[in-house]
């Protein structure tokens, strides 16, 4: 079998396409294989790559969190999908067992795996996975949207609907403007009702995302984000503020939310560690909140908006999986608007 792999933490050098990997086997008769078609790049695969405190790999490791492909087998316990049908991957495996699982919470579970992280990833030929993690997916939807779809817009959608419980016209700021999950929070927001704000450091990705419908566009290379947007709402703020930077967003980040105002995080792109001031905290009445990914209520939500026309993620560039380096190292440049994706021949 065919994969991406590494095995040892470091560089992209340590990346490398194999073609010598065993087959993976059906472990238990809830488990489904599936020849997959596409996979599609998220940050979480670089940091992989350099390696995650508290994460061990078994050489040679699979990279890849999101995939789409076509079922080639099925345990015996599986009747929600058949072999031929077409699917998406929820990259996010749960015990189901646990508190959190049986309360509804599986992103949560005290057992939560992420495919690629924990769990032999989707740059391969083939994947076992539990069936409850796949959902069926129409013949017009191409293998390329459908790669790039689950995991960031799954993360969107909870810190958005769930976490901020965004409303009709709310006003919303996005920092960086341009990666997978920043771009299905702007069209979430605009499918809710939501005046959004966007930000980043290219006035070509402003423009890209003008086009996707953001209200109001900022490059933070030449403005002040927070004293911009306060001047232009009359010192009022933003409602809603989703922020996967990290460090070096976190300040303009609270600089713009209003009062009662609510910042959701899914991630720290650019550093972990940052400052807040607890006084202004306390007295605007904010809400920091922290998400990932998402339930299967949520996984059932999306794949109905996607599988109708609602949302699509835009797609950025397509390699083929011989040239997964090619794809991670325009990650690493940040050069990407939309998702970067693996074809699997």
């Amino acid at each position: 079998m065919k994969a991406l792999t590494i095995s040892a933490h470091g560089g992209l050098e340590q990346i490398t396409c194999r073609d010598d990997l065993a087959m993976p086997n059906l472990k238990g008769p809830g488990d489904v294989r599936i020849r997959l078609m596409a996979g599609a790049l998220n940050h979480l695969d670089l940091f992989v790559v350099e390696g995650l405190p508290g994460v061990t790999i078994t050489p040679p490791w699979i990279l890849g969190c999101d995939g789409a492909g076509v079922v080639e087998s099925v345990g015996s316990a599986v009747f929600a999908v058949q072999a031929g049908d077409r699917v998406v991957i929820n990259s996010g495996v749960s015990c189901h067992e646990c508190d959190y699982c049986r309360a509804g919470e599986h992103s949560l579970c005290v057992k939560f795996a992420v495919l690629g992280e924990h769990r032999p990833g989707t740059f391969a030929e083939f994947i076992v996975v539990p069936a409850r993690n796949v959902r069926r997916i129409p013949p017009a939807i191409s293998n390329e949207s459908a790669a790039a779809f689950t995991l960031a817009t799954l993360t969107a959608w909870r810190m958005l609907v769930s976490r901020a419980q965004l409303q009709a016209g709310e006003q919303v700021l996005i920092q960086g403007i341009g990666g997978g999950v920043a771009l299905a929070a702007l069209q979430i927001a605009k499918l809710r009702g939501a005046r959004v704000w966007v930000t980043s450091g290219s006035d070509d990705k402003l423009e890209k995302a003008k086009a996707l419908g953001a209200d109001e566009t900022l490059n933070y290379r030449s403005v002040d984000v927070a004293r911009e947007i306060r001047s232009r709402t009359g010192k009022r703020g933003v409602d809603v503020v989703i922020d996967s930077v990290g460090a070096a967003s976190w300040t303009q980040s609270l600089g713009a939310l209003g009062k009662r105002g609510r910042l959701v995080s899914c991630g720290a792109t650019t550093g972990p560690m940052v400052e807040t001031d607890m006084r202004r905290m306390f007295w605007n009445q904010w809400s920091l909140m922290g998400s990932t990914m998402g339930n299967e209520a949520e996984f059932d939500a999306i794949v109905a908006e996607f599988t109708a026309g609602r949302l699509a993620p835009p797609v950025d560039t397509v390699f083929p999986l011989a040239e997964g380096r090619r794809a991670f190292e325009r990650m690493k440049e940040g050069a990407q608007f939309g998702k970067i994706v693996l074809s699997i021949p």
